[in-house]
């Protein structure tokens, strides 16, 4: 199964009848799975199977539909209410004995509201039940397409997701062979330090001392986190090879990467080793952002 984007844009068009349609699909990131259609008044009833196909193929962004229609051959027809006419022109009538004023004119008698009313044609069920199965074949159409989309560019972020693990791994193995993180490095700087804290002062028991520089040099040691961070690489490859919907699991993993990064500088007394770990975050966030797009 292949890796999904979250985002994503298809389009289709259909007629029939005498409506043509066209639907326009937005895909967008987000936490779950949301589809917000926007359609035409009487076409309501396409709202419920769309959003079960959609839930079937797409498991995370937030997806905007609109459908647009028209219909051909379809002018409206306006006409006059006579009963509104009639009531308002009486009651001009008999206003014009009482009130000194002029005679109502034709387009102001027109421009009352509900003196002319515009009539939508009148539609025939059968025409309108084949519009609407059609539209929702061009749905599907539409929704395939988007899932084409995001799938392409799934392939794309996997690609960029596996350079950041080789990154990280140089990253992993430059922190292990640094020297500054031997045991023996750290010892000596301890040893000098005890050496200075000695020469300055007699009252430092020297036994005491080397012990607590022994037990200091084994919380410096990274070996731990480094191991972590392995595993989670090789969690991160398996996960992309096998595809699917990983975005929470891989965001998941960026997350115990930082961690694992953050304590490796915390522990960190080497400069070079600092700076290797600094750059090793910088790496995971730009990883953590990408893993953002993953559906």
């Amino acid at each position: 199964m292949a890796l999904s984007s979250m985002t994503g844009f298809a389009r289709s068009r259909g007629a029939s009848g005498p409506y043509a349609f066209e639907w326009e699909l937005k895909s967008v990131n987000a936490k779950g799975f949301d589809l917000r259609m926007r359609l035409p008044p009487g076409w309501d009833d396409l709202e419920a199977s769309a959003k079960k196909r959609a839930g079937e193929l797409l498991a995370r962004g937030t997806i905007y539909a609109n459908l647009n229609v028209k219909r051909a051959n379809a002018a409206s027809v306006v006409r006059i209410n006579e009963d509104v006419l009639a009531a308002i022109v009486r009651v001009a009538g008999e206003l014009a004995g009482r009130v000194d004023a002029v005679a109502p004119s034709i387009d102001g008698l027109l421009g009352i509201k509900g003196v002319i009313e515009v009539v939508e044609p009148e539609s025939d069920e059968a025409e309108d039940q084949a519009a609407k199965a059609a539209a929702a074949t061009a749905f599907e159409q539409a929704l395939t397409e988007l899932v084409r989309m995001r799938q392409r560019e799934g392939e794309t972020l996997g690609q960029i997701l596996i350079q950041r693990m080789d990154e990280i791994e140089r990253l992993a193995k430059k922190a292990e062979a640094a020297p500054g993180r031997k045991p023996e490095a750290i010892k000596a700087r301890l040893a000098d330090q005890l050496a200075a804290l000695l020469e300055a002062s007699d009252r430092f028991d020297s036994d005491r001392l080397n012990q607590e520089a022994l037990l200091i040099a084994t919380k410096a040691d990274i070996r731990e986190e480094l191991d972590r961070i392995a595993s989670h690489i090789l969690q991160v490859r398996e996960m992309i090879g096998k595809g699917g919907p990983v975005g929470r699991r891989l965001d998941f993993l960026a997350q115990e990467f930082n961690r694992e990064v953050n304590t490796c500088c915390s522990k960190s007394n080497d400069l070079e080793l600092t700076n290797t770990g600094l750059e090793m975050k910088n790496v995971v966030e730009q990883f953590r952002e990408q893993v953002q797009n993953l559906e």
